[in-house]
């Protein structure tokens, strides 16, 4: 009994959702309403229309290739792709937000913003493409 306990795989697959989730569809609704007021609310300053609205399709297309990448199958061409393109939107963000949160700052705390940013985007890199989950 004990060598077929062996056997099972330790992490059991979780089983793929079918549609879109209630949970998934609210998020998305509060998104979307929370920046359609941002925008009504800039008093049609165009920087911080743009900043919204790069923001928001930003955060869509990175949910919808993280979908992709979790359906993608483990070690094709594809999947690789996918990742450099989280990567990339999570970049684009980390910096858009940046600059925002930068532009406030006295210039030790812009420093430090920068800082963290160039931390995470690099430590992302690392992450995603250099770090390697074998074990020698």
């Amino acid at each position: 009994m004990d060598e077929a306990l062996l056997e099972q795989p330790a992490i059991l697959p979780a089983p793929e959702p079918e549609g879109t989730s209630l949970l998934t569809i609210v998020g998305f609704a509060f998104l979307t309403f929370n920046s359609a007021m941002a925008i009504y609310r800039s008093d049609r300053d165009a920087g911080a229309i743009a900043f919204v609205t790069f923001s928001y399709f930003d955060l869509l297309l990175l949910f919808y290739c993280l979908r992709l990448f979790e359906r993608t199958e483990h070690g094709s061409r594809r999947r690789a792709q996918i990742k450099a393109a989280v990567w990339l939107l999570t970049t684009m963000l980390t910096a858009v937000f940046s600059y925002k949160v930068a532009a406030i700052m006295p210039l030790p705390v812009q420093v430090l913003v920068w800082a963290m940013a160039a931390a995470t985007v690099l430590g992302g890199f690392y992450a995603f493409f250099l770090h390697s989950d074998t074990k020698a």
